[in-house]
């Protein structure tokens, strides 16, 4: 079994509930514990479908969210695990 999401970490629980803010009820996310995969400052992450990801993009652009401030990983889950690539905003 193969599935993919997308998880966008923060340098901080602030900034992280101000984007979470930003992006519930327009988008399907969950806010969880940041996947041990990645090394973040914060602990909080969002997570949403990888179908999503250009829509959550614009959306944050057009919000002037400061993108430094976060990162976006894509995670691959299979029967052997979970791997974590990190995605550029490009």
């Amino acid at each position: 079994m193969r599935k993919e999401f997308h998880v966008m970490t923060f340098e901080s629980t602030h900034y992280a509930i101000m984007v979470e803010k930003k992006l519930k009820g327009k988008f399907k996310i969950q806010t969880i514990p940041t996947p041990r995969e990645i090394s973040a400052s914060c602990g909080l992450s969002i997570m949403f479908q990888s179908e999503v990801l250009k829509d959550i993009k614009e959306e944050l652009i057009s919000q002037k969210v400061e993108r430094k401030s976060l990162n976006l990983y894509k995670i691959t889950k299979t029967d052997d695990g979970k791997k974590a690539e990190k995605v550029n905003w490009g």
